[in-house]
């Protein structure tokens, strides 16, 4: 068995790059507007071994992260600061995950948004 290890600041930095020398225009200008220096976020259980994840990114109530275990950026809302509450594994790369916010801020709608609201209940 391969014993994992969190990534590196400085290979996570490499990944932000890379990200964002593949970005249109209009990635690039959104990604400014929400980037964060790269800070470790608490997610119970599956960040425990690694001190967290790296949180990229935020905007409103939801926060870009790296899931160095499975090697992706993802979109999670959060309700306490420097918490993800919810684990993705997506494998995307970071242009990727701004393209999803883009079109949310463009359209209206979110997947993550959709799966995130609670159910409501009729009066």
């Amino acid at each position: 068995m391969v014993e994992w290890e969190p990534i590196s600041i400085d290979a996570l930095r490499a990944r932000i790059e890379q990200g964002c020398a593949r970005m249109t225009p209009a990635q690039l200008r959104l990604w400014e507007a929400i980037r964060i220096e790269p800070e470790k976020w608490r997610q119970h259980p599956y960040g425990d071994q690694g001190n967290g994840f790296w949180a990229v990114g935020l905007i409103g109530r939801t926060v870009v992260w790296f899931n160095d275990i499975e090697d992706g950026f993802n979109r999670s809302r959060f309700a306490e600061y420097g918490t993800i509450e919810q684990y993705w594994c997506n494998h995307d790369e970071l242009e990727l995950s701004v393209q999803y916010i883009l079109n949310a801020l463009e359209h209206g709608s979110d997947l993550m948004r959709l799966v995130w609201e609670p159910a409501r209940v009729k009066p």
